[in-house]
């Protein structure tokens, strides 16, 4: 599905146009890659419920531009400090020949049922929950799933366990022997058995202590 926004030529710029703009119920924000970069407004409470929904930040976007549409990438937005409201938001052109690199969020499917989970009581602890990768726009997934059906307690899946779609590749600082996800024992049960040791442990101590002294043998 494509997801479209709109939005139309900024003509005036500077930090007080851009002040004034966002009392408008508007927000700042640019376009650039190939070509010239243009200076963007886009209403505001659109543009914040896109911002939301995880697709919006993974997708190739159709921009409409003063009624031109064009193919984009959202790089960057800047949020309040403390408001519920877009400050800037940052596009890029994308050529349909050229790879793109992007972020992409990681959905964990099969995790109830993972033997380490069911079986053992372990609990799925999130190594990464994006990844850097590399392909063409017409490639680009919205995510990428990573199956834990066969994962055991104490064991992980790595990077090149990872089974990438169709003309996607692993980028950025990522390694294959990178662990994305781990099936760990809960921490209350680790505590739990601490806890039983070190009294197992000192009641040993206690009886051993209470215990009366051997007599030394008689000579004869």
């Amino acid at each position: 599905m494509t997801i479209e926004i709109a939005a139309t030529t900024r003509k005036v710029q500077g930090t007080g146009a851009s002040r004034r703009l966002r009392k408008a119920n508007l927000v700042p924000g640019i376009v650039y890659g190939t070509g010239d970069a243009a200076m963007i407004e886009l209403d505001h409470n659109t543009l914040y419920y896109a911002l939301r929904k995880e697709a919006f930040h993974a997708s190739v976007l159709t921009l409409e531009l003063d009624g031109k549409k064009e193919s984009v990438l959202l790089r960057d937005f800047q949020m309040h400090p403390f408001r519920q409201q877009v400050q800037h938001v940052d596009f890029q052109r994308v050529d349909a020949n050229k790879k793109i690199h992007m972020k992409v969020p990681l959905h964990f499917i099969n995790a109830d049922i993972a033997p380490g989970v069911k079986t053992s009581g372990g609990i799925i602890s999130h190594v990464l929950n994006e990844m850097d990768i590399a392909c063409l726009p017409a490639d680009l997934p919205t995510a990428i799933e990573v199956d834990l059906i066969a994962l055991d307690l104490g064991h992980s899946i790595h990077v090149s366990d990872i089974k990438m779609p169709k003309g996607v590749e692993v980028a950025g600082h990522h390694h294959a022997t990178d662990a994305v996800a781990t099936v760990q024992v809960p921490r209350g049960a680790v505590e739990a058995a601490a806890d039983a040791a070190a009294a197992a442990a000192a009641s040993a101590a206690s009886t051993a202590a209470a215990a009366p002294a051997a007599k030394p043998a008689a000579k004869k």
